[in-house]
């Protein structure tokens, strides 16, 4: 069952051009900075009221959000739901013939377990699923 919208991701080319709009002309508190090598990104979680706006710079061109931004340039990457249990999560969403690109979960930002959803089986966008580690919102 999903809890609530975690976090709306962005790609971004540049992290200090996209701190300074979100963090200094929207006033947005940084909550977290960390590179996520898995995912090939370097993330900041910025809090809006109980949820975040996440910027994603790609570590490299061949990366998922590199590729994103190459061939669709900044802006909306994906929408990340949170959820009590992943693992439950996808085995229900794949029961009812959800497509999937994770078949399990994978470590994700600030020690968070994640999968995402096939942008084909989510009317167009990408979606993740996240259920954050214990003590953190």
């Amino acid at each position: 069952m999903f809890a609530g919208i975690d976090h709306v991701g962005v790609a971004v080319e540049d992290l200090d051009a996209a701190l300074e709009l979100y963090a200094g002309r929207y006033a947005m508190e940084t909550a977290h900075r960390e590179t996520v090598e898995d995912q090939g990104v370097e993330a900041i979680l910025l809090d809006v009221g109980d949820s975040h706006v996440e910027l994603l710079r790609p570590l490299g061109p061949d990366s998922p959000v590199g590729k994103f931004l190459a061939s669709k340039g900044p802006g909306l990457h994906h929408v990340a739901y949170r959820v009590g249990d992943v693992a439950a999560e996808l085995e229900r969403l794949r029961g009812a013939g959800v497509r999937l690109i994770d078949r399990a979960p994978r470590t994700g930002i600030r020690d968070s377990r994640v999968a995402f959803l096939h942008p084909a089986a989510t009317g167009g966008v990408l979606t993740e699923l996240v259920q954050p580690a214990q003590g953190v919102h």
